[in-house]
């Protein structure tokens, strides 16, 4: 089979094309400017689905129509994930290469730090030497930068991306989770997926990394729809006003909670967790406000962290909260959650099998099959969000990983980090 040439894809040269373009334009530009450097006959760039169970296909340089969302001129279709060369793909992160009558086939993660934001889809004439399919997956990832700095000003890629139309609840709660859902980072690997109810129930997760320290939130507000909504944007932005104000862990859970106490009508609280990992010191300190207890995976056991319980914020003003010591050994899987895990028509599904069926999976995988597994245990009527963290601790000092264009190879092929920390940290 002949081959594509050899030579190297110039990506200055690709993000030239887009500079001077406008936001909405820039992804078009980037894909233009890859079709005529390997010559394809077809390229799409496909977005992941909010629900993580489908890709939306958002770019293509092949006419599409049928079955496609429209709006302002952007065209929108959805393809099911399951059991597709695109879930493959993105659960692997792998490059996948298909021959064809006339050519080949090539699908390609669009990957920043693990965060899978979505796909590169190729038809090249010819079969594509090792150096082209490297140069395009360098492409793709450099296409990951392009996107996520395009969707700051437009809200084409947010609106693609939503496969079922936000209440306004739902609206609200989106804007308080992170920018990106995946965040590797030599010393851990995080992941937090959230399942909305119905009817929004006011569950966060947040996390940010400092120079010196991994911040982690989980939180539930009491009631359901804008009123949880505004409750849990009061007590997020609280929490991160008090962090960005340099405060430490317990002042953070003390401002927070008096910002419920001062500004919530009565009655209303938040239970949560918010956990602060020292990098340097390789430890790691928890205030668990009336949440669940999170679960740990260790040496093929799941078992709950047992921690002690003090009163949801909100409810005692002026309340100074206990710092707990959460035990970390490289090696280890955290899994924070909320209670639409655990309780009423949830309630079968059994979180610490499915956590021990899921040991070998990247944590962003691992997110996913918790949530699809609440989903299918509760025939699709979630009654209460369902909120969970992975943390993956590797330990050892800080360090580069192994990423790969966008993702860490070693997580990526099921292989887990060795751990570096001495016995007993």
């Amino acid at each position: 089979m002949p081959t594509t040439p050899a030579s190297g894809l110039d990506i200055g040269a690709l993000l030239d094309r887009i500079e001077g373009t406008a936001p909405i334009q820039a992804v078009e530009a980037a894909a233009e400017a890859l079709t005529e450097m390997t010559g394809a006959r077809e390229l799409s760039f496909l977005i992941a689905d909010f629900s993580g169970r489908a890709v939306v296909r958002l770019t293509s340089t092949a006419a599409r129509t049928e079955g496609a969302r429209t709006q302002d001129g952007a065209r929108a279709e959805t393809v099911p994930l399951h059991g597709t060369v695109y879930e493959r793909v993105l659960r692997t992160q792998e490059v996948d290469l298909q021959a064809l009558d006339a050519g080949a086939r090539m699908t390609v993660p669009v990957t920043d730090r693990g965060d899978a934001i979505g796909l590169l889809e190729l038809v090249l004439p010819a079969h594509p030497s090792a150096r082209v399919v490297a140069d395009v997956a360098g492409a793709a990832h450099a296409l990951a930068y392009v996107v996520i700095a395009a969707r700051r000003y437009t809200d084409v890629f947010e609106w693609g991306q939503r496969t079922t139309p936000f209440s306004l609840a739902a609206e609200i709660q989106r804007r308080l989770l992170p920018a990106s859902y995946t965040c590797e980072a030599g010393q851990f690997t995080l992941a937090g997926w959230l399942e909305p109810a119905a009817s929004v129930g006011g569950d966060t997760f947040d996390y940010t990394l400092n120079r010196d320290s991994l911040h982690v939130s989980i939180t539930d507000a009491v009631g359901h729809e804008v009123d949880a909504a505004l409750l849990a944007t009061l007590f997020v932005g609280g929490l991160r006003n008090a962090r960005r104000k340099g405060m430490d862990l317990g002042a953070q859970a003390r401002y927070a909670n008096d910002a419920l106490a001062d500004n919530a009508p009565p009655g209303q609280f938040v239970t949560g967790q918010l956990v602060r990992v020292d990098l340097a010191t390789r430890t790691a300190a928890i205030v668990n406000a009336g949440h669940p207890f999170p679960l740990r995976l260790r040496d093929g056991r799941v078992e709950e962290m047992e921690l002690g319980i003090e009163p949801p914020f909100g409810v005692v003003p002026g309340k100074s909260f206990r710092l707990q010591r959460l035990p970390l050994e490289p090696g280890d899987r955290i899994v924070l959650l909320t209670d639409g895990m655990q309780e009423r028509n949830a309630v079968s599904l059994d979180v610490a099998a499915a956590l021990l069926a899921s040991r070998d999976l990247h944590p962003r995988e691992v997110v996913h099959e918790l949530g699809a597994a609440v989903l299918h245990e509760t025939g699709g009527d979630l009654r209460d969000d369902a909120t969970m963290v992975c943390l993956d601790w590797y330990g050892g000092p800080r360090r580069r990983t192994a990423s790969e264009n966008g993702a860490d190879a070693t997580l990526a092929s099921d292989a887990r980090p060795v751990a570096t920390d001495p016995p007993g940290r």
